[in-house]
């Protein structure tokens, strides 16, 4: 028989579904690091980042006719976190890479007006039906901070841009905004907070979209939490409609951010995202990209080649056949006597780093739901 959830559009299969607690569903995927790059392959240090001061973070790595290509937030210049670019890169080795453009430029303003202050998290998306490449990122307003609030980044809106070249080619832009698509407002959950949206990528169920997005909550100091929840779409153009009844999801106890989604050969849907625990990312595994996994952990950095203080956001997994995968990753780089400032982040440049993953069975039962 056809599952519930299929012979429903996905917002009303979501919103019918989710009550059901512990959807049980049979796994034995596991990730496991095969190859660790022991170096970063991208820095401050390379070839093209000349005047990016604080280093790269987040973004995504898609390969396209054999070719790499890393969008990704440059940290460009101060304030930090605040002054940044979005950036496209490319390479044929993984290794050696070249700055392509400068998709988008936030103005850095620091006095809390302006909506575009600080852009991050580019996320280019093949939208087939319409025969263009998508490109969602977030802008932040940007304050100083104060004894109760962290505004360095606050009022996130997802942003939607479309390259003006049609077709798979069109990868490399130039990109024209068409406007926001999600963000903190009138039909916002109570669980989102001061940060907005801070964080959305897009995936195909069927005929229709799915998405997760994130928040954390920055009202209030020590931060809470850092949470995700699904939102669908009949077009990846929208309307977006958040899955109320659903969120926030449960797959981390407190931190999560900046999922991406992959769709394996089976069918089965992995995320990757950012997690806090050391050296590693986390990742999750859903049979219909609705009910998702526990999540699980993945050690991208031990040994002699652990050269971040903080690993921080996988770009997503890059199939390379026969079950294996390219995981790039950003982390801040390690250097001697530098301190973790007073919400525990080291402030040392961004990087990119690179392990290679097979896809194992491993026997483990895995429970779906919240």
């Amino acid at each position: 028989m056809m599952p519930l959830w299929k012979m429903l559009p996905l917002s009303l299969a979501i919103l019918v579904l989710g009550p059901l607690q512990g959807f049980a569903a049979a796994s034995d995927l596991e990730l496991v690091v095969t190859r660790q790059f022991d170096s970063p392959i991208l820095t401050i240090r390379s070839s093209g980042a000349e005047g990016n001061k604080y280093g790269f973070e987040g973004g995504r790595v898609l390969k396209i006719k054999g070719a790499y290509h890393l969008f990704t937030s440059e940290m460009v210049g101060d304030p930090h976190w605040v002054k940044m670019r979005l950036a496209h890169w490319v390479s044929a080795d993984r290794v050696h890479w070249q700055r392509l453009s400068t998709l988008f430029e936030s103005s850095g303003d620091f006095t809390g007006k302006d909506p575009r202050a600080a852009l991050w998290s580019p996320m280019p998306v093949y939208n087939a039906k319409e025969g263009r490449w998508n490109l969602f990122y977030v802008a932040y307003q940007a304050a100083h901070d104060t004894s109760r609030e962290w505004l360095t980044n606050h009022e996130g809106r997802i942003w939607r841009a479309v390259s003006k070249t049609p077709g798979p080619d069109g990868i490399d832009g130039p990109y024209e905004d068409v406007g926001i698509i999600l963000q903190r407002g009138r039909d916002s959950d109570s669980w989102e907070g001061l940060q907005g949206t801070d964080s959305f990528f897009p995936y195909s169920i069927g005929n229709t979209w799915c998405a997760f997005y994130g928040t954390a909550h920055t009202e209030s100091l020590p931060i809470s939490s850092w949470q995700v929840g699904l939102a669908s779409a009949p077009e990846l153009a929208g309307p977006w409609t958040r899955s109320t009844q659903w969120n926030p999801l449960k797959m981390e106890t407190r931190f999560i951010e900046n999922p991406i989604v992959t769709k394996l050969a089976d069918g089965t849907y992995v995320a990757v995202y950012d997690v806090e625990r050391e050296n590693s990312i986390g990742y999750a595994f859903s049979v219909d990209g609705i009910h998702w996994s526990a999540g699980q952990h993945l050690v991208v950095q031990k040994g002699d080649g652990i050269w971040s203080n903080d690993v921080r956001t996988p770009l997503g997994l890059i199939e390379e056949g026969k079950d294996a995968f390219t995981l790039f990753y950003t982390a801040n780089e390690k250097i001697a006597g530098t301190r973790a400032d007073g919400y525990g982040v080291t402030l040392t440049p961004g990087a990119v780093g690179l392990v290679e993953v097979q896809l194992e069975r491993v026997g483990r039962a895995v429970v779906q739901g919240r």
